[in-house]
């Protein structure tokens, strides 16, 4: 029990921080990619990307450390361990970057709507700018290659992610096929998402309108209560009078009978 405490403890501590590192890794790798810089540069961007990897290991290994059953948190965090042994197939170091879509889904705040919502965009740009550099540095030099500039490979990722496919532009390369095939499940998994999104939108109108409802209902029933039991008040104090007079009027000698017999009492004596 100590140990998940501790657990849960690190992760809370350590989330924001390796989303840095995972932003600061995907700064570096684009310029990479991009600009393609070669020298001192490229050396230094090198190391760089090899001090970012050690961080994700040590995280890696101190939750492994941490876990209260580590045979079973191992199997249950293997895109974790992939981040971990994938060090030097660069395409697939991107893997990394999930940290980021953790941290924005978190921040997107307590309401449903507005969480999904977050999620949805920040990983829908995300999956579409990281599959692009990917796609642009593995195929760019290959062979009879049709995507060969950042805005073509753009293209195809926007074209893949939304499962149009226009075939105008395709990976030739395994690797390039195997980021596809990553993408394709994103994209499909995107557009579960945002149906998810709507579908949660509605769910929360329909319930919203029908709580007002409810409300406005309730108290429209206790206004007539209390106009009746105001109305029933005022019938029971105007019948009493009423009801006296009428009495009254039954028996018009009852209230004469005792004076009468007082008087013949006088008489006697």
């Amino acid at each position: 029990m100590g140990s998940a405490t501790r657990l849960e403890r690190w992760e809370s501590h350590s989330e924001w921080a390796l989303a840095a590192v995972a932003f600061a890794f995907l700064i570096v790798y684009s310029v990479q990619v991009l600009a393609q810089p070669s020298g001192a540069t490229n050396a230094l961007l090198n190391t760089a990307m090899t001090a970012l990897y050690v961080t994700f290991v040590v995280d890696y290994v101190v939750r492994l450390t941490l876990a209260p059953q580590r045979v079973r948190w191992f199997f249950r965090h293997l895109l974790d361990f992939a981040i971990v042994v994938l060090p030097f197939l660069r395409p697939l170091r991107l893997l990394r970057l999930v940290v980021l879509v953790k941290v924005l889904h978190r921040a997107g705040g307590d309401a449903i709507r507005g969480r999904v919502v977050m999620y949805t965009a920040a990983s829908a740009t995300l999956l579409v700018y990281v599959a692009s550099l990917a796609m642009l540095e593995t195929e760019r030099h290959a062979a009879d290659a049709s995507i060969t500039n950042f805005g073509e490979a753009v293209w195809w990722s926007i074209v893949t992610v939304t499962t149009v496919g226009y075939g105008d532009a395709y990976p030739v390369t395994v690797t390039g096929r195997v980021i596809a095939v990553l993408l394709m499940i994103g994209g499909i998994s995107l557009i579960g998402v945002i149906t998810a999104t709507v579908a949660s939108w509605i769910v929360e109108r329909v319930s919203e309108e029908d709580s007002a409802n409810r409300a406005a209902t309730a108290a429209q029933i206790d206004e007539l209560r209390d106009e009746i039991r105001h109305l029933s008040r005022q019938l029971r104090t105007h019948e009493s009078p009423r009801t006296l007079t009428r009495d009254h009027s039954r028996h018009p000698g009852h209230d004469d009978a005792p004076s009468e017999t007082r008087r013949q009492a006088w008489s006697n004596r």
